[in-house]
């Protein structure tokens, strides 16, 4: 396969460079990725200022493509500018730290494996959930295996594979589940400071700990230690509100004037 990788932890990140050290092996890759960290960007994309890409050697062990920009930018560079035709696939990841429930709308991570699908390019979004991320190595092997089976059969236009994997040796995961996005809120909250020169800032916190019980969803699952796979859509579209807002007459007042 010809297979294009890129992430929102930057070109730099350890995630990326395992997971080129054990796809190159078997194919050949293509790396296009942010030039700095930019996590939860979401979908973003630069329109107001001008994006550079910058053709580098990451720590002697592969080159690749370093962009100013988001992670969708850095899909679009590769697509539009950097392949001379478009990649079998696009990996997105490993990301450090997970990609479930309601923060997949802020990812970064999923978000460029999104754009590719928008492209009609089949794509994988991986994530690696824990503290001391000790086994990417072996997320990396899973995320192979799974590029392999998707690349032999296949997915509908406009879907992707959201992956989580838990930061532990393989022979411990529970097993795989295929999953939902869990949609419930984690516990937030606003951390307010003040700095030496008397001007409240504020730092966004969460708790992680989650009351989630349903065990299709991906929160329980991989806190079970399951590897996760959630499909995700592109379109967003509520079908089911479509009749329904038919029947609200929304247009009728202005038919009776």
């Amino acid at each position: 396969m010809n297979i294009l990788l890129t992430n929102d932890d930057g070109i730099y990140a350890e995630g990326l460079r395992v997971l080129y050290k054990r796809f190159a092996l078997h194919h050949a890759i293509t790396v296009v990725a942010p030039d700095r960290e930019r996590s939860a960007v979401g979908h973003g994309i630069t329109l107001h200022q001008p994006l550079r890409k910058t053709k580098i050697e990451v720590n002697n062990g592969f080159q690749g493509y370093a962009v100013s920009g988001t992670p969708a930018d850095c899909i679009k560079m590769g697509l539009m500018e950097i392949l001379d035709r478009k990649p079998d696939m696009v990996i997105s990841g490993i990301n450090l730290g997970a990609n479930v429930g309601v923060n997949i709308n802020y990812s970064g991570t999923v978000a460029a494996a999104r754009e590719a699908a928008l492209y009609q390019v089949p794509a994988i979004a991986v994530s690696i959930k824990g503290h001391a991320f000790m086994n990417y190595d072996d997320a990396a092997y899973f995320s192979l295996a799974l590029a392999e089976n998707v690349y032999k059969k296949g997915l509908p236009y406009g879907t992707i594979l959201n992956v989580n994997i838990p930061d532990i040796p393989m022979e411990k995961v529970a097993g795989i589940r295929i999953s939902r996005q869990a949609t419930e809120l984690y516990a937030e909250y606003l951390d307010k400071r003040t700095d030496p020169r008397n001007r409240t800032y504020y730092w966004h916190g969460l708790d992680t700990q989650t009351s989630f019980k349903n065990p299709d969803v991906d929160v329980v699952a991989l806190n079970e230690n399951y590897i996760t796979i959630t499909p995700l859509k592109c379109d967003t579209t509520d079908y089911s509100m479509i009749e329904v807002l038919k029947q609200w007459e929304i247009g009728k007042k202005f038919n009776d004037t």
